[in-house]
């Protein structure tokens, strides 16, 4: 991979994080159409970049991020869940990120072999976007004053578990999770970011790790350039693409990235069933 190719994949991981689009279902179809071989360290790559859109949720929401609660808590509340109290956003974002870490670890061989099926990506494209048609009106507007409790992080959670099929999308999943617990779509989306910030933290160690363990602390090393080159765009165009997304979402919806996957997901099945080879290499 060179310096070129790492600037365009780090670009639509930034465009698409936090949309409801699939990242890695977009990564893959880049990672495609540039004749990037799927190697090791390309597929240790695609994740490690996350961190650079991981580090603009923080500079954006920084003043919500780094946040205590200064409510006073419960009487006869006990002493643990006093100190509960006072760490309470993030009590409720591990809360939140412990269904995908354990079923993370649990099925990370089956993930990745699917990440190598472009077909799954197009099929789940496809038929996320007719749910996002929808799902404005299956999921009523949701109240602004409806507190996020232990159990909506947690129910939040275990939707984002669906988008470890390629292609789902970790947003949409989040989104639709928190709007199906009463959220509003802004309130859901933010909570989406923040969720995102420990999964995909977890994810980049992890895929580090992995990558370090069969030796390939040389492979990083002898890469570094494309992978701060991927993170630095990564994280710009992250901050755009968030800023864009909040705005367009609370005022039009879902629908618009419901037609756009279909179009993107039908136009790669089109190819596929034409005898197109758009597999990774």
């Amino acid at each position: 991979m060179d310096i070129f190719q790492s600037i365009i994949i780090a670009i639509v991981e930034g465009l698409t994080e936090f949309l409801p689009v699939s990242s890695t279902g977009h990564m893959i179809i880049a990672q495609n159409l540039l004749g990037v071989e799927s190697t090791d360290y390309v597929k240790a790559f695609t994740f490690i970049i996350q961190f650079g859109a991981i580090l603009s949720v923080v500079w954006l929401y920084w003043k919500r991020f780094f946040r205590l609660n200064h409510s006073p808590a419960p009487e006869d509340a006990s002493t643990l869940r006093r100190l509960l109290h006072r760490y309470d956003f993030y009590w409720k974002l591990f809360i939140a990120f412990i269904p995908a870490a354990v079923l993370g670890l649990v099925f990370n061989d089956f993930i990745d072999e699917m990440l190598e099926k472009v077909w799954v990506v197009a099929l789940m494209l496809v038929l996320g976007g007719v749910f996002m048609l929808f799902c404005d009106k299956i999921f009523n507007k949701g109240s602004e004053d409806t507190p996020l409790t232990e159990k909506r992080a947690f129910m939040v959670g275990l939707f984002q578990c669906i988008s470890m099929i390629p292609g789902v999308s970790r947003s949409m999943a989040t989104i639709v999770g928190g709007m199906a617990q009463k959220m509003t779509r802004k309130a859901a989306a933010e909570f989406s970011f923040f969720l995102a910030v420990p999964t995909m933290l977890g994810a980049t160690v992890y895929k580090a790790y992995k990558l370090v363990k069969v030796g390939g602390v040389e492979l990083i090393t002898d890469n570094m350039t494309t992978l701060i080159v991927g993170n630095v765009v990564a994280f710009i165009v992250a901050l755009l693409a968030i800023k864009f997304f909040i705005n367009f979402v609370s005022k039009h919806g879902f629908m618009a990235f419901g037609w756009y996957r279909i179009v993107v997901g039908g136009a790669i099945l089109i190819m596929l069933a034409c005898g197109v080879d758009l597999q990774i290499m």
